[in-house]
């Protein structure tokens, strides 16, 4: 079997029709052949390091998370995938680490975040991008609080978020007055609720 035919093997194999570079170079297969693959339109590069089958149905949300692996859906783009926003996000807004710098993140079609370290990881969960594919966002009250604490985002979108969240039979009030502590809006957070509950 050619090293081609190992590599189509292998993105065959894949469940999301992707396949790193890394996961050819631990194959033992020259990564020359992925080059010669783009350009015989076989497989698509999606960014550095990130090739996809060109007839893979293209999911944006999964494959920039694959490629910036730090970045966690935030903001309005994590209100739309929670279903508090019926707004489709023209650019999507992802999460970083202060310090993370990838100069590529510059050309990509995203709002960037940066939050320091201590307040990078709480309130993460997993759910399922539109195609299907899983995708790390913030959670409902993390995202609430992220959307009070910045400049920028809509305040029809914000208030209607926050009523939905009021009415919500799963609304966890305790760790949003938590997170919204540890980010610094419980003031703002508290106005809203004063309002709606």
């Amino acid at each position: 079997m050619s090293d081609k035919e190992k590599i189509i093997e292998l993105l065959n194999s894949s469940p999301d029709g992707t396949i790193t570079a890394e996961q050819v170079t631990t194959a033992g297969l020259h990564r020359s052949v992925l080059q010669n693959l783009v350009e015989s339109g076989e497989i698509y590069r999606f960014g550095r390091g990130l090739y996809l089958c060109s007839s893979a149905w293209e999911d944006d949300f999964y494959l920039l998370q694959r490629k910036y692996g730090r970045g966690i859906y935030s903001h309005d783009t994590a209100l739309y995938l929670l279903g508090y926003s019926d707004r489709t996000p023209a650019q999507y807004t992802m999460t970083f680490p202060k310090g993370y710098n990838s100069s590529s993140l510059k050309h990509e079609n995203i709002i960037v975040k940066r939050v320091v370290p201590a307040n990078y990881s709480f309130g993460i969960t997993e759910v399922q991008s539109p195609c299907g594919n899983p995708i790390r966002i913030y959670d409902l009250e993390r995202t609430l609080c992220d959307i009070l604490r910045g400049s920028g985002s809509d305040v029809q979108i914000v208030g209607a978020a926050m009523k939905k969240y009021a009415d919500s039979k799963e609304k966890d009030i305790h760790k949003l007055m938590k997170y919204a502590e540890q980010l610094r809006v419980k003031p703002k957070i508290l106005r809203y609720m004063e309002i709606l509950l």
